[in-house]
């Protein structure tokens, strides 16, 4: 009953003093596509909603798309500033703008204005802003980011730039895509993402969903918006055509804005009360809580306490978050399922996220998940999966991911999907290239060196160009760069097929086994075959019955390149196929030392050097292996390897 009663005076002093110190008020919407009945939603002027996305300029019944002006805002305006506080603000939307003509024109912006209705004579080169009369007009009251597909204007830096306009047709920052290869009026999505903190405005332009990244950012600039809009505005797009005409389509929009208003004079006033009343029953309730949430089971403080003590870390989830992304982790959502558990997709904040759900029956769940955090959640590189974010929570580890529309490489290579033709010879190359740039940035690019201990091709992830991401860390390992450093863990970790021969002698995970499992990796890329693959009958899986021992015997007899797989239909060259296959065997080779490191792997790849030479013979494995000479020792694998014990654990 106190506990209860403590609560009830809690939360009566917290609603309080929230409304003393000041009132806040969202604007926050989500349009995951349009619709008849949204309508309702927007204010529009020459704009309507067919075929689920806005036509911010259509054609109307079959008429002329020449000289449009159209607009298209929400429909409640948003408070941008206050006499002692500025509004923040995130929206992400996606266009689709196609020409009709060649050239096509004018373009279309996002924009922030008081004005509903668009001015006169606004089409052509003006793009529904502002016309002859009202440009550098200081009464125009209009803060737009463009997306100009036509070259009409002295000030345009070419016909395919994004730009920042301030009551002016003249963009006071402008960026062309072309140097990104993006085309805005190729027909092709373009997924936007602008962001304002109230002192930056930062415009980010992806050709896929996952826009929110540094190396998508085409321009941040300084500015304070009340020095050019009123305190109330709309936010919208509008577009233009003029003689040169394109279809402007908005698909998707979602907003998130906060105003923060309020009279701050004498405020310290108005909560000191407040904030002594919170102090003093919050430590009481802190002390229960932590009490009965232990009993409860719904968190581990020594997983927190891990997490809490990491140099960065992504940002954590709840689980009410994570459960309405996913529509409760519906099974129309599950995306793949596998030993750690099961993956769903979700919506967050307006992008396409992917949860990992790890499974209460995966035997290392705890470890796995702290790993992956402790590791991938402070890295960036374009080729490893981003970590978003994570949540532990009632029981459930939960991983939140970039999203990646075409799935893991591993469905690709099954002989019945019908996908497998997109996997051409320069898609392939551009993946095993990706890959090794990641591997080598594991091994030699981090304040500590991380192995990866489960190198395949299902944690092998394509985006939408299908560019190769690596992910799943839950056996990941940071060891130190210089000296031996050894980690003791009581499973060997890998997935058989991909696992070098000595892993299951000494039990060790070093930067090698993680070059064997690259090189296997490699070879079931370019011949199409499997790990496991068998060439004779009694279906024996064993380190002599494998993808390796097939390819060096055919390489033995002169024919590598008739390991090729089908599904390239000769597209390719031999001389650079037969490099790729023999520096697969050469990261397979038997002997330990004899492999190379992913900086050498590296440079065979991106043609600076040439392929280690293999014997055309297997060579038997033995062990200890032999000792590599003084000429042969590559000293970026010092201090690599991990101790383990010998119990086998299948991913």
């Amino acid at each position: 009953m106190r506990f209860s009663l403590t609560c009830k005076l809690m939360f009566l002093i917290l609603t309080i003093a929230c409304k003393i110190v000041a009132q806040v008020k969202c604007l926050e919407f989500n349009f995951s596509d349009f619709k008849d009945g949204n309508d309702a939603d927007l204010i529009r002027e020459n704009s309507y909603i067919v075929l689920g996305a806005i036509q911010v300029t259509p054609d109307v019944r079959g008429g002329s798309l020449t000289n449009h002006a159209g607009r298209a805002l929400y429909k409640e305006p948003f408070r941008l500033w206050s006499k002692h506080k500025k509004a923040t603000f995130n929206t992400t939307f996606v266009l689709n703008i196609l020409n009709q003509t060649d050239p096509g024109g004018e373009g279309l912006a996002f924009v922030i204005t008081p004005e509903t209705t668009a001015p006169q004579n606004s089409s052509g080169m003006w793009l529904g802003l502002v016309n002859e009369t009202t440009n550098r007009n200081n009464e125009s009251k209009i803060v737009a980011v463009e997306f100009d597909t036509r070259m009409s204007h002295p000030g345009d830096l070419d016909g395919n730039h994004v730009g920042l306009n301030l009551n002016n047709i003249d963009s006071v920052v402008q960026e062309s895509l072309s140097s990104r290869n993006i085309t805005i009026s190729s027909g092709v999505d373009l997924h936007v993402h602008v962001r304002y903190d109230g002192e930056n405005l930062s415009v980010y332009v992806s050709r896929n969903s996952v826009v929110f990244e540094q190396r998508n950012l085409v321009f941040s600039r300084a500015i304070d918006l009340s020095a050019y809009l009123p305190e109330t505005v709309y936010v919208g797009f509008t577009a233009s055509t003029s003689n040169f005409t394109e279809l402007n389509c908005v698909r998707s929009w979602s907003f998130e804005g906060l105003d923060i208003h309020g009279d701050r004079t004498m405020l310290w006033l108005w909560i000191l009360i407040p904030i002594v009343c919170v102090v003093v029953i919050g430590a009481f309730l802190g002390a229960l809580y932590l009490r009965s949430r232990s009993k409860a089971g719904e968190t581990n403080p020594d997983i927190e306490a891990e997490l809490n003590h990491c140099a960065v870390n992504p940002q954590k989830f709840k689980l009410r978050e994570l459960k309405r992304a996913t529509g409760n982790f519906s099974p129309e959502n599950k995306l793949g399922q596998g030993g750690f558990g099961m993956v769903f997709k979700g919506k967050w904040e307006g992008r396409d996220i992917a949860v990992k759900r790890v499974s209460e029956k995966s035997r290392q769940g705890k470890q796995e998940f702290i790993s992956e955090i402790t590791t991938i959640g402070n890295l960036n590189h374009r080729n490893l999966v981003k970590l978003l974010g994570w949540c532990y929570e009632r029981k459930e580890f939960l991983l939140v991911y970039e999203y990646m529309p075409n799935g893991s490489l591993d469905k690709y290579l099954s002989l019945e999907d019908k996908s497998r033709s997109n996997l051409t010879w320069e898609t392939r190359k551009n993946i095993i290239r990706g890959l090794s740039q990641a591997l080598e940035y594991l091994h030699n690019g981090c304040e500590k060196r991380i192995l990866h201990r489960d190198i395949k091709a299902s944690n092998v992830m394509l985006d939408l160009e299908y560019n190769a991401k690596l992910g799943d860390f839950g056996l990941a390992r940071m060891i130190q760069q210089s000296e031996m450093t050894h980690h003791s863990t009581k499973e060997i970790a890998g997935t058989p097929g991909y696992m070098a021969p000595e892993t299951f002698l000494n039990g060790r995970a070093t930067v090698e086994t993680d070059v064997y499992a690259f090189g296997v990796l490699m070879l079931e890329l370019f011949s199409g075959k499997k790990p496991s693959y068998v060439l004779v009958k009694d279906n024996q899986n064993n380190y002599n019955n494998s993808i390796v021992n097939w390819l060096w015997e055919i390489y033995r007899n002169g024919s590598i390149t008739d390991a090729a797989d089908p599904g390239m239909g000769n597209l390719f060259d031999n001389e650079e196929l037969k490099s790729v296959f023999i520096l697969g065997l050469a990261c397979c080779h038997p002997n330990p030392n004899q492999r190379p490191s992913m900086k050498t792997v590296l440079k065979v790849l991106t043609g600076e050097t040439s392929p280690p030479e293999v014997p055309t013979e297997r060579p038997a494995f033995i062990w200890p292996a032999v000792p590599p000479s003084f000429s042969d020792i590559d000293y970026s694998l010092t201090g690599s390897q991990i101790n383990s014990l010998t119990e086998l654990t299948g991913r």
